[in-house]
């Protein structure tokens, strides 16, 4: 799959995937900050605002998969840089759009265009490097797939603030353009031409499988869950296109994809394990910055800046995991990231509202660093024992699976938070007396409950009070969750390596 030129032209080649991958990440996250500008811009209304958001989401859910037999037809350098021209384009007119159906439509693109790149990227540096470099290798690369979300919202905040929200979708000009020029020089040419038979009835199964998935997730928490209608439908879709995939799978004579992929027993766990990383610890994550907006008071440029240690401490691991993985092994490094994520969720589960920004600081590191020790050996662990031909097909999957993980974590957990919320509200609500001596010598004489303006006011803290309880209820919760996590690390086997690579020995 790659040549000698690509070979020799690898440093140059790995700077260009880095920077078309932290492109494509970074764009997953730095548009959130600007949506009640974009909002505000083309007068959209809360409910419409969110598809900017869904569509991109679920036009790069459903071309992930057809991303890899793409790159075995027409090639992956082509397919490569027609993705980074195709994803800048769509950014410009993203830019420039005047009205929400406008913004809709490119976003559709946009994620059409990206989906490829991150799983073709990692794909290209499996085969660029020997196995002895891989774990050094995958921890650049991942990297590149942390560090962007983590910027995202700074990075989209300040641009927001000081420019435009049009200038989110504009810094993927310079990016892609140094990216595109780096493959095209450094990259030789792969023909392709080396695909299977396309199994139609196993892409649109999946492709309704994700659609429903992804739109049931999305729209979930707005449309009141499974008493909407349209959730009702879109979760039968769902499990109608996954169980129709399933079937053809196991019966095609050429399934869409191989299930060569399926006896990898590394492969498959670090799949499940990256599927529930995407929705335990990714949408804790994730949820933070309206944590800060809506409770603790942050602007949006203060709670990207408040996301940074967390990209810190992944920087910290990324660096750290080669010598460790050398020194103890992937299970035990596995293992420390696992204990380490629990002690942040632990620390987040006693976040409250007078504090300062110091806690909220020093959890992200500490999850960031667990979150790097657990993202770089799982994107080491996955390939080790996979054959070299089923390794694009390999990304392909593990990229779709995590993609989809983190969805359902943001939508489990939203849902979580609505109802602990609810809960704690009712609960306080009911020790609000005004006869009570404790409620009088505490309560601000603002919040008189005997004046409609003072009702609203104590309404409006009880449930700030009630939001708060919510959140820290949540992360308590996810801890036993993690905890459930460590017997996978048991089925992991270590390759049939050489005694000169740095896994020769996985405990």
């Amino acid at each position: 799959m790659v040549s000698a030129r690509d070979i020799e032209n690898r440093r140059p080649i790995t700077a260009a995937l880095m920077l078309a991958t932290l492109m494509n990440t970074l764009d997953s996250t730095i548009a959130n900050v600007a949506l009640p500008h974009i909002q505000g811009s083309v007068s959209a209304a809360q409910d419409q605002i969110t598809w900017v958001l869904t569509s991109y989401i679920i036009a790069a859910g459903m071309m992930t998969p057809l991303s890899g037999w793409l790159a075995q037809k027409i090639g992956r350098k082509r397919m490569f840089m027609m993705s980074i021209f195709g994803f800048v384009v769509a950014s410009m007119l993203c830019g420039v759009a005047t009205s929400l159906p406008e913004i809709v439509i490119f976003r559709l693109l946009q994620g059409i265009a990206g989906a490829s790149m991150m799983p073709l990227s990692q794909s290209v540096m499996l085969d660029l490097y020997p196995p002895k470099q891989i774990p050094q290798v995958m921890a650049i690369w991942s990297a590149a797939v942390i560090l962007g979300p983590i910027l995202g919202p700074a990075l989209g905040g300040w641009l927001t603030e000081n420019l435009s929200w049009r200038w989110v979708f504009f810094i993927n000009l310079p990016i892609g353009i140094l990216a595109f020029i780096g493959l095209n020089f450094f990259m030789d040419r792969d023909d392709g031409g080396r695909e299977r038979p396309f199994d139609f009835l196993g892409f649109g199964a999946l492709s309704i499988f994700i659609g429903g998935f992804q739109l049931m997730l999305d729209r979930g928490p707005g449309q009141d869950w499974f008493d909407s209608r349209e959730i009702w439908i879109e979760a039968t879709l769902a499990a109608m296109g996954l169980w129709v995939f399933v079937i053809q799978t196991m019966t095609a004579q050429h399934p869409f994809f191989h299930r060569d992929l399926a006896r990898d027993r590394n492969f498959v766990v670090t799949t499940i394990f990256g599927f529930l990383t995407g929705a335990l610890l990714y949408a804790s994550s994730a949820l933070l910055p309206s944590l800060m907006q809506n409770l603790l008071g942050f602007s949006v440029l203060q709670s990207g800046l408040a996301s940074m240690p967390r990209g810190l401490g992944s920087l910290v691991a990324f660096l750290s995991v080669p010598m460790l993985l050398q020194r103890f092994g992937p299970r035990r490094v596995l293992l420390s990231g696992l204990l380490i994520s629990m002690f942040a969720l632990w620390q987040m589960s006693r976040f409250d509202l007078m504090m300062t920004s110091g806690p909220i600081l020093l959890s992200g590191l500490i999850q960031g660093l667990g979150t790097g020790l657990l993202f770089a050996p799982l994107s080491t662990l996955a390939y080790v024992t996979l054959s070299p031909v089923h390794r694009t097909e390999g990304t392909i999957v593990a990229t779709m699976t995590r993609s989809l993980g983190s969805s359902a974590g943001i939508s489990v957990i939203q849902a979580g938070i609505i109802s602990q919320s609810a809960m704690a509200h009712s609960v306080l609500a009911e020790h609000v007396q005004p006869s009570s001596p404790v409620f009088t010598s505490v309560n601000p004489s603002f919040m008189n409950p005997d004046s409609a303006l003072g009702i609203q006011i104590l309404n409006g803290e009880v449930t700030r009070q009630a939001s708060m309880i919510a959140y820290d209820s949540v992360f308590g919760m996810m801890i036993p969750m993690v905890i459930c996590m460590i017997p996978l690390l048991l089925f992991l086997r270590p390759p049939a390596a050489p005694a000169s690579t740095p896994l020769e020995a996985m405990d």
